[in-house]
């Protein structure tokens, strides 16, 4: 009598499976039971590897099998049923079978059935949900630079995700509501097409003002997927004259620049003058107008007018030119000012030093001595003590002084 090749027996054990599934799932199954089999449901993203792992709390000998969602063997015990080198043994003992499937497709999402060919058969179900990674967001809507106080409507669209992506938006670091999420599905796929629009008024301060689409899922860590693009305003030109000498002396060089800020930078600049004409020893080169000796008779408010296409930007610096002489003659006084303050502390110092001299010549110091009449007559030491003691109280203060 001939038996069946092994891989006839795995077709036919597999077959028994599905005969076997409408008898176990009409039947009640005992949570206490020793020999039925434990899984769990898993969540993967595309392209990434899942493990599926099967228990028992006790073995009979009987062998573990897992199966596909068509109900095709993957694994009888630690034998290979399916060939398909994304599917992998990771664990086979009496009592656990546990399998991995890398590489994971949206097709291999749904339930995996774990079996073990007791009397009756007893099996187990986890559901394998594969996500679909949403696709790096793309902006639309920056094709061309907006005006100043313009309005500019981009639109961020994100394509693959499963479920569907939430798209969010930010205007520098701060969160900027847009419109609701439009979501599409795609035709005979399981993913989905996720699009959103930001509305923005625009002023000269948005100019480079970077704008972020985010993308949220469960398949990404918070930041992973993000576009992000400055915004690019055109506005006119602010003006501001700067002087190379904040203290023009005649008879000297000196030049005013005119610094126009805008978008685009000013190329064309015109120089004026409010009470009459550009002086004859001046010269506008573009945005510098320069004196080559200056004189009283320039002085004057001058404007400098900056356009770079957009509009024009106005700049005045009025100009005051000083005396050579005026100069010196302010130098002098200043310094004999100077030298006033320094005399009058000069003698203050040495009026105080004199009268400390004078007080402490007076008061360095006193004392007194007592000298006993008739001490110095006695003809021994007993008696000038009791002439001294005696002598004292009727003695003259003498007082003496040092220096």
């Amino acid at each position: 009598m001939a038996f069946p090749s092994a891989p006839s027996a795995l077709w036919i054990v597999s077959l028994l499976t599905v005969l076997f599934t409408a008898v176990v799932h009409s039947s009640i199954v005992n949570d206490d039971d020793p020999l039925q089999p434990v899984t769990s449901d898993e969540t993967v993203s595309v392209g990434g590897k899942v493990t599926l792992t099967c228990r028992v709390a006790e073995s009979d000998n009987s062998s573990l099998q897992w199966s596909n969602t068509a109900q095709q063997t993957l694994y009888f015990g630690e034998k290979r049923a399916l060939r398909d080198n994304r599917i992998q043994l990771n664990r086979s003992t009496p009592t656990e079978l546990s399998i991995t499937i890398s590489e994971v497709q949206l097709s291999d999402e749904g339930e995996y059935t774990c079996s073990i060919f007791t009397m009756p058969v007893r099996t187990a179900r986890a559901t394998v949900t594969v996500l679909g990674v949403p696709g790096k967001p793309q902006i639309s809507g920056f094709e061309n630079p907006v005006r100043d106080g313009e309005t500019v409507t981009l639109t961020c669209t994100s394509t693959g995700s499963k479920p569907p992506a939430r798209l969010r938006w930010f205007k520098g670091r701060e969160e900027v509501e847009g419109r609701p999420d439009v979501v599409e599905s795609v035709p005979d796929d399981p993913t989905y097409n996720v699009s959103r629009e930001l509305t923005l008024e625009v002023s000269a301060s948005d100019d480079n003002v970077p704008i972020t689409c985010a993308v949220d899922h469960p398949s990404l860590a918070p930041g992973d997927k993000r576009s992000e693009q400055p915004l690019r305003v055109l506005y006119p030109p602010e003006v501001y004259i700067s002087p190379d000498e904040m203290m023009p002396i005649e008879g000297q060089k000196f030049s005013l620049r005119c610094l126009g800020k805008g978008n685009p930078e000013p190329a064309d600049y015109v120089w004026e003058r409010k009470d009459g004409e550009i002086p004859l020893l001046s010269k506008a080169d573009g945005a510098v107008l320069s004196f080559l000796m200056l004189n009283k008779s320039d002085n004057g408010v001058y404007v400098c007018y900056a356009d770079n296409g957009i509009g024009k930007g106005v700049g005045e610096y009025t100009l005051q030119v000083q005396d050579t002489t005026a100069m010196s003659a302010s130098s002098g006084v200043d310094h004999a000012v100077i030298g006033g303050v320094v005399a009058v502390i000069v003698f203050i110092l040495l009026c105080l030093l004199i009268v400390l001299g004078r007080y402490l010549i007076r008061h360095k110091g006193t004392y007194l001595t007592h000298e006993a009449k008739g001490s110095d007559d006695a003809p021994d030491a007993d008696t000038a003590i009791i002439n001294a003691e005696g002598g004292h109280s009727g003695a003259e203060d003498k007082k003496e002084y040092f220096i």
